[in-house]
C-alpha cells in the first residue's frame, strides 16, 4: 500500500538518512578523490536525482521506492522517504517534468511529483501495460534519451533461449504530450540483460550494458558496453553469449542480422549495471565525457571478479571508447568476502557521483578533493 502524506514525511528520523559513519580502509579511489556514506536506503538499486525537489529517488528489486531528502540542499540528506511499497518490482525509475516514471516487470507508469506530498497523492497514470511478465531478467531499467523518448531494458527470460516479441530489447515510447510511439517500439534487439544506460553528451548516442551468459566458462563470454548510435541494431543474443563468444545452443544457425560486437568488453560474469557519464565539473576536466559503471560482481566464478565501480575512457576528439579501467574498489573484501555490490551510479548537481549497494542498502557519495 502507500502510506498517507503526513506519515509519510515522518518515515524516519533525520539520522536514518545516513549510512554508516565511515567506510572501511579497503574501499578505494584514485588520488584526490573520495568515497562517503550518503543514506540508508533498503535494497538500493536504480537512483534518480531530482534537484528541483531536493531528493533522490530510489529503486529496488521489489515492491518499494524510496526518496532520499536533501531539502536544504547541502548533500546531507534529512531523511529518507518509503514513498511506495506495493510495486511490482519497481527497478526502472526515472523523473521528467514534475513526474515520477516507474517501469515495473509488467507496465511503465508515471506519478504526477511536483512534490512528495503531492506524488502520495497522486493515482498512477499507466502508459503500458502489456511488458513481458516473467521474473526472470524482469528487474528493468528506464531513462529518458535527448530526444524526449523514454528507454526501458527489457531482458531475456532465460540464461540462454529464443526470444520473441520484447524480450531482450529495449524499448522506446513517448510520454502524453509528446510526439513520438505511444506504444514501445523496438530500438535494440539481442540483448541479454541490460539493467544500465546513458546517452552520450557529445552525441546522445546510446550505450548500455549487458550481462553474458552464464555456465560457457570461468572467463568467457565478456559482459559488454555497448554502443546503439540508431534504431534497428542488434547485438547478438542469444547466437553470442557475450562479445563474440558464440552459444553452443545456437553456433550451428545462421545470424538473423548484422552482429554489433561490443564498444568495450568488461570482465566474464562482473555483472555490469548502472552507467553515468560525467558531465559535471567536480572531478577533473579530463574526467568529462568518460563513462562510470557499476560492477555488481559475479556469483559465479571461482576467483569473484567485478564489485566496483569502473571507469571507461573515451577518446575526447573522436568520441569512442577507448578501454576500461577500476575506478572504486574494495567492495570485495581482501579476503574474499562481499563487503559491498554496486548497482547504479548517478550525477549530482554539484558534479558528485553517487552509488547504490542493493547488499548493503546503502547509498555512497564519491567527490573530488584535489591533490593526493
Amino acid at each position: 500500500m502507500r502510506l498517507p502524506a503526513l506519515l509519510l514525511l515522518a518515515i524516519l528520523s533525520a539520522g536514518g538518512a545516513r549510512a554508516a559513519d565511515s567506510l572501511p580502509p579497503f574501499i578505494q579511489v584514485p588520488p584526490g578523490y573520495a568515497i562517503e556514506p550518503f543514506a540508508t536506503v533498503p535494497k538500493a538499486r536504480s537512483l534518480v536525482p531530482v534537484p528541483e525537489l531536493g531528493v533522490v529517488f530510489v529503486g529496488q528489486r521489489g515492491p518499494q521506492v524510496h526518496a532520499i531528502v536533501d531539502a536544504d540542499r547541502d548533500m546531507r540528506p534529512e531523511k529518507v522517504v518509503r514513498v511506495f511499497d506495493n510495486l511490482n518490482v519497481a527497478n526502472g525509475v526515472d523523473w521528467r517534468d514534475g513526474w515520477l516514471y516507474i517501469a515495473e516487470q509488467h507496465r511503465i507508469s508515471r506519478w504526477r511529483a511536483r512534490s512528495l506530498e503531492e506524488l502520495q497523492a497522486a493515482e498512477p497514470e499507466v502508459l503500458f501495460d502489456a511488458l513481458p511478465d516473467d521474473p526472470w531478467h524482469g528487474w528493468r531499467y528506464a531513462r529518458f534519451g535527448p530526444d524526449g523518448l523514454l528507454y526501458v531494458a527489457v531482458g531475456s527470460p532465460c540464461n540462454v533461449c529464443e526470444v520473441k516479441g520484447m524480450e531482450g530489447t529495449i524499448l522506446r515510447l513517448a510520454p502524453p504530450g509528446t510526439p513520438g510511439p505511444r506504444t514501445p517500439e523496438v530500438f535494440a534487439r539481442g540483448v541479454r540483460n541490460s539493467v544500465g544506460f546513458d546517452f552520450q553528451p557529445s552525441s546522445g548516442d546510446l550505450y548500455f550494458t549487458d550481462n553474458g551468459a552464464d555456465n560457457m566458462g570461468e572467463d568467457v563470454p565478456p559482459d559488454e558496453f555497448n554502443h546503439a548510435p540508431v534504431k534497428g541494431l542488434w547485438f547478438g543474443f542469444p547466437w553470442f553469449g557475450g562479445g563474440t563468444a558464440r552459444t553452443d545452443e545456437f553456433q550451428d544457425r545462421p545470424l538473423p542480422a548484422p552482429h554489433n560486437p561490443p564498444a568495450v568488453a568488461f570482465g566474464a560474469h562482473v555483472a555490469a549495471l548502472g552507467v553515468s557519464f560525467y558531465r559535471g565539473a567536480m572531478f577533473p576536466a579530463e574526467a568529462r565525457g568518460d563513462a562510470f559503471v557499476a560492477q555488481h560482481g559475479s556469483w559465479n566464478r571461482r576467483v569473484p571478479d567485478g564489485y566496483r565501480v569502473a571507469r571507461v575512457r573515451f577518446d575526447k576528439k573522436t568520441g569512442k571508447a577507448l578501454s576500461w579501467e577500476p575506478f572504486a574498489t574494495g567492495f570485495l573484501r581482501p579476503d574474499g568476502a562481499r563487503w559491498g555490490r554496486p548497482v547504479d551510479v548517478k550525477e549530482l548537481a554539484d558534479g558528485s557521483l553517487l552509488v547504490s549497494d542493493d547488499f548493503r542498502g546503502a547509498v555512497y557519495r564519491i567527490i573530488y578533493k584535489g591533490g593526493n
